[in-house]
């Protein structure tokens, strides 16, 4: 059996406590404020006793509640750093880990998905998960002919308790927005609650990881192991080691932070148009930090890295890489080119038909969001973040009212939660990136026509100049051959 609590009323009963404990803890706040404690001091308490049983609640249920709580810590960096404090502890430990399912659960969905003879599938397998998610856990092992491989194995009735958290937290889904300034967090769990039945599919994600392992077979910047075996609720894929993104995060050198900064980013924006998908699970227990050379997994030292990509289970399918119409939006945000902007918007959905707003307004708003794509180099930090939420979410403020009134069309709001997710965590990252590099590489639309013409002629030319240097050394070869 299971560990998780199958039944609903033992899951809603917890989640329904949440609230309980939120009025309950703030007229405890009260009550220390009449006992002569300074405000300061018991707002402090208060959010840290908050964070603690929010996150022990939905750590412990694993499931939806665990996944909306992923999904949550990556706009860590939104927060007040005040507020940010006591809830960071909290939200890191829900990135990479959670309880983990007794040995015995995980004997027996293994026999019955691979054969009362599993273990001869193994030369060694070992009991203790190396991770733990929201619907599975990690096991590492040695498969039969001598790879390193993780065993990733789906908690038994994991799609009931998706269904049923996810139902459960979106009655009180206002009481987890003040945790992303700006955010309603309803949608984000509607969307969440659609992708079930995919990242239930090992199948899916087996397809998923199988092609982005072909498409980066060799890449110098980007690792995804391949997948060895898959069955219904068991995925066997490469082990792959490194320093967990959260690792780097904590304590990590510049130097990581702005490499793992830069191959997040790369991923991004290349992966969709490289393999026509979109990783959409960008939270840092998804990716590790790898050395480029053959030095241990745990050198730290300076050199080259490599970002290792884990969990294909939840992806965007972009036959046509990301839509051009970002690209060409952004392009012109940055040429100050207002009616443009405007009407493209208007096109696709983003400004409603009933609704007519000033282009310039809408310049003004979208400008700083971009900030980070006007120069060669931006440091993403917690700073920007947090002005950039706290300009949003401000009732008072201009962009506050104009935000209100957008749209974000269904086509683009999983894009529109990966980028935002993948910018949370580079602020966590506090890395120093290139991003025009990438924008320009990988982005459709992002430059104009005649510009990338000029691009694919120099790769042309260079392509030429590698054919030439390439029959050239050939020839050497087989003249000292002979």
């Amino acid at each position: 059996m299971s560990d998780l609590p199958r039944k609903a009323v033992t899951r809603t009963a917890k989640l329904a406590a949440l609230p309980l404990g939120i009025a309950g803890r703030a007229t405890w706040g009260l009550g220390k404020r009449l006992g002569g404690k300074s405000a300061e001091i018991v707002a402090r308490e208060l959010q840290q006793r908050t964070a603690e049983q929010l996150f022990k609640v939905l750590g412990e249920l694993k499931g939806g509640a665990m996944k909306v709580g992923q999904a949550l810590s990556v706009f860590e960096s939104a927060l007040p750093e005040e507020v940010a404090g006591p809830y960071r502890a909290a939200l890191t430990k829900l990135q990479d880990a959670a309880p983990p399912m007794p040995a015995r659960t995980v004997h027996q969905v293994l026999a019955e998905r691979l054969g009362e003879d599993w273990r001869d599938l193994f030369r060694e397998f070992d009991e203790s998960p190396a991770a733990a998610a929201s619907i599975g856990q990690v096991h590492r092992a040695v498969w039969h002919d001598g790879r390193e491989v993780a065993v990733k194995v789906q908690y038994p009735g994991a799609g009931e308790a998706l269904l049923s958290d996810l139902t459960q937290l979106s009655r009180f889904a206002r009481l987890l927005g003040p945790l992303v300034p700006g955010m309603d967090i309803k949608p984000l769990i509607t969307e969440l609650r659609d992708r079930i039945s995919e990242e239930l599919d090992y199948g899916l994600e087996a397809r998923a990881q199988r092609k982005h392992a072909a498409e980066f077979s060799g890449d110098p910047d980007v690792v995804v192991p391949d997948v060895v075996h898959q069955g219904d609720q068991v995925l066997v894929t490469e082990w792959i080691g490194g320093i967990p993104l959260a690792q780097v995060i904590s304590d990590g050198a510049q130097e990581q932070r702005d490499r793992a900064g830069q191959l997040l980013a790369r991923f991004l924006f290349s992966g969709p148009a490289r393999t026509g998908l979109l990783h959409a699970d960008p939270h840092p227990g998804n990716f590790r930090l790898l050395p480029a050379d053959d030095r241990d997994d745990d050198d730290e030292g300076s050199g080259a890295w490599r970002l290792g990509v884990l969990d294909f289970g939840t992806v965007d399918r972009l036959p046509g890489g990301l839509p051009a119409t970002i690209g060409e939006s952004l392009r012109m945000t940055l040429d100050g080119e207002a009616d443009a902007v405007y009407e493209l918007l208007c096109e696709e959905g983003f400004v409603k038909e009933s609704i007519d707003l000033d282009p310039d307004a809408v310049l003004e708003y979208l400008l700083p969001i971009i900030e980070p794509a006007e120069s060669d180099t931006f440091t993403f930090t917690r700073a920007w973040m947090r002005s950039q939420a706290a300009r949003i979410s401000d009732p008072r403020s201009p962009a506050h009212q104009l935000g209100k009134q957008l749209n974000l069309p269904p086509a683009y709001l999983l894009i529109h939660r990966v980028t935002l997710s993948t910018i949370g965590v580079l602020c966590q990252l506090n890395a120093t990136v290139r991003l025009r590099d990438e924008l320009e590489e990988w982005l459709p639309g992002f430059l104009p026509d005649d510009a990338l013409m000029a691009g694919h002629e120099d790769e042309d030319e260079d392509r030429g100049r590698a054919g030439e240097l390439s029959t050239v050394t050939d020839g050497d070869e087989l003249v000292a051959g002979a």
